[in-house]
């Protein structure tokens, strides 16, 4: 598990191979005949390998629900050692897990700035750094929100998170993902998705790299359903990356951390737990690129609700009602008609947490900026400010194409509870309530 340099790391990360369609049955084999025919557990598995099952799901869900993989490993992950519970102080203190109890629920607006830069050596894991979130992780429902900023890759180390999937957002810098499944890259307009339970290490291919993640402790995310839109549009299926097999035959010492209802949990194998030769499965980690979204838009007036924006979502027990969805706002012509083109003012029974890729929001004229944040809790009073309304609403109505930024939402249907670090953060933008002064009453004008 010797680390690469970033420059190096970059140049792996060109090289990869992939196969397509999201949520599909997949197979992979890094050595010829590793994959066994016919059978799931043969009695003897094929090459010396073991034959074991990462369910992300219950046996018994409903088959088009049903998240399983079959690993081909070199050794099994059930020899181990005892895990023993990390020390909060000397691990990570900036990662917690819902649920959130520190703080009470803010109806304020909230927006970030970037995070600070990281101490030396400092990798993803220990990078991440917790927002907020809501739900409860060892009930397996709500999300937590994290960034992360780091300078360093995981060496002769990985980390798998029970508690929930992670979709990772890189903003500044591109990662390559080694997984138990082979490996992935990810560069800013990218996200990848780690199912629950899978095991990676993170290598950075830039000096430093920033990003959002979304910790979904509820229902995996799928693609949402198209219902009057048809057959296409949105995400396509295809255009989700999956690895292939790529395995670690190293025996060395390799620290094994565990995220198990909030707290980060340890164990040093002798070798290192990346050692899958072959597979086959649906429950398994992807790439996607944000530009390859197919933009849904009116082209007449008013404009859809940001839902037709959705990318992934996270279904609830209530139809309709997400525990969570990924939506993006990706470069898109406007063309609507006597219509106020920029998002409108409103309040959501809904959370939102916004960040930023890229360039610029179209609602925002300043401070909203690359790396940074705004949470808009449920029922509070967002929009526009009012340089973008006085602009928006004196235009020229030309058609117009939104290709400067490229923006995400996290949406959630529980109010998001902020960490205590982060209402105490040196980058909470104190001011941020300023944006909406000015807007003058019109009203009999």
């Amino acid at each position: 598990m010797a680390s690469h340099t970033p420059q190096q790391a970059s140049k792996v990360a060109q090289s990869l191979t992939y196969q397509t369609g999201f949520g599909n049955e997949h197979s992979s084999e890094a050595r010829p005949g590793a994959l066994p025919v016919g059978r799931n557990s043969p009695q003897r598995a094929p090459l010396g390998l073991y034959a074991e099952q990462l369910s992300g799901s219950a046996f018994t869900q409903p088959r088009a629900h049903n998240r399983r993989s079959w690993l081909y490993r070199i050794r099994p992950s059930a020899a181990h050692p005892r895990f023993v519970r990390m020390n909060r102080d000397a691990s990570n203190p900036a990662l917690r897990t819902a649920p959130f109890t520190e703080t009470e629920p803010d109806p304020n607006r909230l927006r970030w700035d970037p995070l600070p830069a990281p101490a030396p050596d400092t990798d993803f894991l220990d990078g991440l750094w917790t927002l907020g979130g809501n739900g409860d992780a060892r009930q397996r429902s709500g999300m937590a929100v994290h960034l992360y900023h780091a300078n360093s890759p995981m060496t002769d180390r990985v980390f798998s998170d029970s508690d929930g999937e992670l979709l990772i957002v890189p903003e500044h810098g591109g990662l390559l993902l080694h997984t138990e499944f082979g490996m992935l890259a990810a560069e800013p307009g990218h996200v990848a998705l780690i199912p629950r339970g899978v095991r990676f290490r993170v290598e950075p291919t830039a000096d430093t790299v920033r990003g959002y993640v979304c910790e979904n402790y509820g229902q995996p995310f799928v693609l949402p359903d198209l219902g009057p839109i048809g057959a296409n549009g949105l995400a396509n299926p295809r255009d989700f990356l999956a690895p292939v097999a790529a395995y670690e035959d190293e025996d060395r010492p390799t620290e094994v951390v565990n995220k198990y209802c909030g707290n980060l949990w340890t164990a040093t194998l002798d070798h290192s737990p990346l050692d899958v030769v072959a597979w086959h499965g649906n429950h398994l980690p992807y790439v996607y690129d944000l530009r390859r979204f197919n933009v849904i838009g009116s082209v007449s007036y008013d404009h859809p609700d940001p839902s037709i924006f959705t990318v992934l979502t996270s279904p609830s027990d209530t139809p309709g009602l997400a525990g969570v969805d990924f939506v993006v706002f990706a470069p898109r012509w406007l063309v609507g008609e006597d219509t106020f083109r920029p998002p409108y003012f409103h309040r959501n029974v809904m959370s939102e947490y916004m960040g930023l890729i890229e360039g610029a929001y179209d609602a925002k004229a300043e401070g909203f900026v690359p790396g940074g944040g705004s949470l808009h809790n449920m029922m509070s009073a967002h929009g526009p400010d009012r340089e973008t309304f006085d602009r928006a609403s004196t235009a020229e109505l030309e058609p117009h194409k939104v290709d400067d930024g490229l923006a995400f939402m996290f949406e959630t249907r529980w109010p998001v509870v902020a960490t205590a670090q982060a209402l105490a953060a040196d980058h909470l933008q104190e001011d941020y309530d300023g944006v909406w002064e000015g807007l003058e009453r019109h009203f009999g004008s």
